[in-house]
């Protein structure tokens, strides 16, 4: 069972847990800023003295995300007697008290709420659900003295949440309590060194300074072609493997970017690139699988990331033999930002081969018409090479950058 020290805590994470008696209480800035620990206590408290004529709820954006931010740390402060919860089963005890388990992913969820009645319920990564699932939430705290209580990272200041209820606090009578990193005094300086090399741009005013700020011009304004392009390789001898991103296109280009990692650094080191409407032909699947794997058959490539919505080219790959063919993890907005962060830690280098992916990077944008509805999304033109780099970038350095907490 975990233990906390009154010293551990700064004073945004006492006052929070102090103060959020609202019927809605929301903790919401920088990553690993103590936010989600201080919801947590405060979670824990309530549910010993919440209204028994009520259900509890607790939701993420998927159940398995909210186990791994939640339920999980939960587990390590109650203990086995006071926290029982089996995945899979859609509900928990906490001090014997049932707590009902769900995931806000899509507006589907929102129909697994209607009809509770609610004395209680927690939110995690609550900017990730759809609006009707939040709103269904704040519908069903309908027994007297229920109270919400709910995380996030900042996003857009067009976002639903912002608009509809962090603007107008006050006026619904919502406690906000904003963090920034140095509201958490467990972390270790290098840690949070490492951290705001991490992250830039558009998520370094979000995710370390805390900010609703809007994304908006240029996506990769790190990039520099004097620092980034590269007219040698690293040595062969060197390589320890190698992977090819592809974006597939029927009417559209279809773009792949072989990477390969020397030392921990990423090359894109060769480009395969076949627009149709310029050419004036598109090619048949089959076509595409000889191309691309006479392209890279001197390079042996450990994955080839495709374009997830591609299901008839996956499938000729590995009718034809091709090995290791995975769905291409289309995250967009996560795979810009872990994108960025390798070109602004250096960790990214483009051979100077690959004309049409460092010409798409200078002009891959944000929409700003998506940003007007809240969505953080980039223009799509031109971004073919792009999309296939984005992919390759994401296997191989995706899962150590995990999304925001």
């Amino acid at each position: 069972m975990a233990r906390f020290e009154f010293g551990d805590f700064s004073d945004a994470q006492i006052n929070s847990i102090a103060d959020s008696t609202a019927r809605i209480n929301l903790w919401e800035g920088a990553v690993r800023s103590g936010k989600t620990i201080s919801s947590i206590l405060r979670w824990l408290e309530y549910v010993r003295t919440a209204p028994q004529n009520g259900e509890l709820l607790m939701l993420g954006k998927t159940e398995r995300t909210l186990e791994r931010n939640i339920l999980n740390p939960i587990a390590d402060i109650v203990g086995p007697r006071g926290w029982k919860y089996t995945r899979g089963t859609g509900q928990a005890s906490l001090y014997g008290r049932r707590i009902l388990i769900s995931g806000a992913n899509d507006a589907k969820a929102e129909g697994k709420i209607r009809g509770l009645t609610l004395a209680g319920a927690y939110g995690d990564e609550v900017t990730l659900w759809p609006a009707e699932v939040f709103r269904q939430v704040m519908i069903r705290l309908s027994v007297r003295g229920a109270s919400a209580f709910f995380t996030t990272n900042p996003d857009s200041p067009y976002h639903w949440l912002k608009k509809e209820y962090v603007d107008r606090a006050d006026e619904l009578e919502i406690a906000v309590f904003h963090f920034t990193l140095d509201d958490n005094l467990t972390l270790d300086p290098a840690y949070v060194a490492a951290l705001k090399r991490e992250y830039t741009g558009l998520w370094f005013k979000r995710f370390i300074l805390g900010l609703w700020v809007a994304a908006e011009g240029a996506i990769f304004d790190m990039f520099d072609a004097e620092r980034h392009v590269v007219n040698t390789l690293p040595d062969p001898k060197l390589w320890t493997t190698a992977v090819v991103g592809t974006d597939y296109g029927t009417g559209n280009a279809t773009a792949a970017e072989l990477n390969i990692v020397s030392g921990g650094l990423v090359t894109a080191a060769r480009e395969y690139y076949y627009d149709s409407r310029k050419s004036g032909r598109q090619k048949t699947d089959a076509e595409y699988v000889a191309d691309l794997t006479d392209w890279a058959s001197d390079l042996y490539p450990q994955s080839w990331e495709i374009d997830p919505s591609a299901a008839s080219f996956r499938l000729a790959m590995r009718k034809a033999g091709v090995a290791r063919v995975h769905d291409a993890d289309n995250s967009v907005v996560d795979g810009i930002r872990v994108m960025a962060a390798a070109l602004a830690n250096d960790r990214l280098k483009i051979h100077e081969s690959c004309t049409n992916l460092i010409e798409q990077i200078y002009g891959y944008a944000w929409d700003p018409k998506a940003q007007e509805r809240g969505e953080d999304r980039p223009i799509k033109r031109d971004d073919h090479a792009v999309d296939a780099e984005r992919y390759a970038v994401m296997r191989l350095l995706g899962r150590r950058t995990s999304r925001a907490a």
